[in-house]
């Protein structure tokens, strides 16, 4: 199943490549638009989610149990559950969106070696997955100063012998406005799952530019073009959170 999913990814990449001219560059892109499009009931969730925990963290009966268990936190614990079963609230709802697309991202990746396979044995796998467009292999794997093929540190842009992470910093950076633009402010800080969000809004941005730099820079820049796509989809939505992004207007 795994394979035959590989399979659909590389064929899909391999008809976008053909259409545009045989650019892979922007064959990756074109793709992950298309993947914001079909992941777009989950985000449309997920943003139901976020406003419904907002919504929960910002009424009396929230604010109620956190000074009445404020001294224990495992009753505080206990009390927010029953509380999030009484309204519908899954704590963790917001979350399942990024975990359904790890397999979409490994897919890709493994689609984009793959399809820009060099070696007679890589070439050889590669027609295992091919139905049509045999023709257009080996495939172009430059886009702008990137070999897509290879991380971004094994080529290109250079400083006193080392390559510049420079799309790596894109990643970590537009990850990080991302998770921070499209988190609603929550008002409950010794909530768990608010932790949580706050955490994974510090680390995954850093986890992300370290995927980007260590493995092929095709990967990197499908995190930055599904990072920018999902801010301008928010944005569109008029979901976007500024007042996480700049501190003065979550005062106001």
């Amino acid at each position: 199943m795994w394979d035959s999913f590989i399979s659909l990814m590389i064929n899909i990449l391999l008809y976008i490549y053909a259409v545009v001219g045989q650019n892979f560059g922007i064959a990756i892109i074109l793709f992950t638009i298309l993947i914001r499009l079909v992941l777009y009931p989950l985000n449309a969730q997920q943003v139901k989610q976020s406003k419904a925990m907002q919504d929960l963290q910002a009424s009396k009966k929230w604010q109620d149990i956190q000074k009445k268990y404020k001294d224990d936190r495992e009753k505080l614990a206990q009390e927010q559950m029953k509380l999030y079963q009484e309204m519908g609230v899954n704590p963790f709802g917001s979350c399942l969106p990024t975990l359904i697309q790890f397999p979409i991202i490994i897919g890709l990746y493994q689609a984009i070696i793959r399809a820009l396979a060099v070696s007679p044995l890589q070439l050889l796998n590669l027609s295992k997955h091919i139905t049509d467009g045999a023709d257009l292999i080996p495939l172009n794997n430059y886009f702008l100063w990137m070999d897509l093929s290879l991380p971004e540190k094994d080529f290109g842009l250079t400083a006193f012998g080392y390559g510049l992470p420079i799309l790596a910093v894109v990643v970590a950076v537009t990850s990080y406005l991302q998770t921070k633009l499209m988190t609603p402010t929550s008002s409950g800080s010794g909530d768990q799952g608010a932790q949580m969000t706050r955490a994974m809004g510090l680390y995954m941005p850093l986890f992300m530019g370290w995927l980007a730099y260590s493995f092929s820079s095709g990967l990197a820049l499908y995190f930055v073009v599904s990072n920018i796509a999902s801010i301008l989809q928010y944005a569109l939505m008029g979901k976007l959170d500024w007042k996480n992004l700049i501190p003065g207007l979550s005062k106001s």
